[in-house]
């Protein structure tokens, strides 16, 4: 980006004052309505607790925020390009489609082109922009317990080559550098929020996460140089261990977690991942909670780096852990993620208090 944004103080004021300078620039998501608005939207201003910045609406949307009815923020790009607008007009239409490079071409949309542009005024592709937009349709009715897309049409995993391709582009590596009786396996599991990759050896898991998280390259890279190249496909015991814990989680049958964890870090965020495991399920903690709870108060910071550094999702809960305002915090699996999880957490709760 060409302008550095503000902090978060001077992006709320601007918000209050529907300053005009920020238009483009800046963009706000309200997590009490899932929304996300320029700052200059007319509608009446949210509280601060409720307020996420960001940089690009791409950024809005991989969080899991959907454009606003009332300023339109995608419009400008839309007014822009004809074919901006013809993809986004169909999107909306049928959120829950599959879209494939066939189907723009389909429209007689060059796919190339066509990549550029949404690349240009959203900061990724309409490819990716449609994933993420069926994902969110699909978790919106998880915590009310209705029924999801199907997580295998989801997976865009839809063949065991399918995964080594994606996985072999995570590392930079062509799938035939991969080693066959590797020390470390790498899968893919299913869930209803959508596919998660998991990394273990014979005793342990080693990675757990969403297939688009941001950091899931570098941690894969961390694990590579761990086991000295040693990394390669398949499954140990750990993985099918987890895949029947989580499938049992997100049906709301159990929340614990058995399957012995492994993850790299130094002494301090390994303490950190413990403390978030003492989270009761259908709780939530904040950073300075979770400081205080170790006997460190003053590592709040600290202790919010190790957080977001977290490379198991779901099993060392970071999700329940939110600002000191009340308000949800970044999620490397996407805010839609965290909110649903934490929703469906309360069930948990709610059974342990009738029991």
């Amino acid at each position: 980006m060409m302008f550095d944004l503000p902090d978060d103080t001077a992006l709320y004021a601007a918000l209050l004052a529907r300053d005009a300078g920020f238009d483009g620039r800046a963009y706000v998501g309200v997590t009490s309505t899932g929304v996300f608005c320029r700052l200059t939207c007319p509608a009446r201003k949210p509280k601060r607790e409720n307020c996420v910045f960001f940089e690009t609406m791409g950024a809005c949307i991989e969080a899991g925020f959907r454009a606003c009815k009332r300023c339109h923020p995608m419009a400008p790009a839309a007014e822009g390009d004809p074919a901006v607008a013809r993809l986004l007009a169909a999107l909306r239409d049928d959120p829950a489609r599959r879209w494939l490079e066939r189907d723009v071409q389909a429209m007689g949309l060059d796919p190339s082109t066509v990549r550029r542009s949404f690349n240009r005024h959203f900061d990724m592709t309409f490819l990716e922009m449609a994933r993420l937009t069926r994902l969110r349709t699909g978790a919106a009715v998880l915590p009310e317990g209705g029924r999801v897309i199907d997580a295998q049409m989801e997976a865009s995993y839809d063949s065991p080559a399918a995964f080594r391709s994606a996985f072999a582009k995570f590392l930079g590596l062509p799938p035939s550098k991969f080693v066959q009786d590797a020390r470390l396996r790498a899968d893919w599991i299913e869930t209803k929020l959508g596919p998660m990759i998991a990394v273990s050896d014979q005793h342990a898991l080693h990675l757990l996460e969403f297939a688009e998280r941001k950091a899931l390259p570098a941690e894969l890279k961390r694990l590579y140089a761990f086991a000295k190249g040693s990394l390669g496909f398949g499954r140990f015991a750990p993985t099918d261990q987890i895949e029947r814990e989580m499938a049992a989680f997100m049906q709301g049958r159990c929340a614990d977690f058995q399957t012995r964890l492994a993850p790299l870090g130094t002494p301090f965020t390994q303490e950190v991942w413990r403390a978030l495991r003492d989270i009761p399920a259908g709780q939530t903690r904040s950073y300075g909670a979770v400081a205080k709870a170790m006997g460190r108060p003053d590592a709040t910071r600290a202790v919010a780096r190790a957080n977001g550094a977290n490379p198991i999702a779901i099993v060392i809960p970071c999700h329940r852990v939110i600002g000191a305002d009340g308000a949800l915090t970044g999620y490397g699996g996407g805010l839609w993620r965290k909110q649903a999880l934490i929703e469906m957490e309360r069930g948990f709760a709610q059974g342990s208090a009738e029991t």
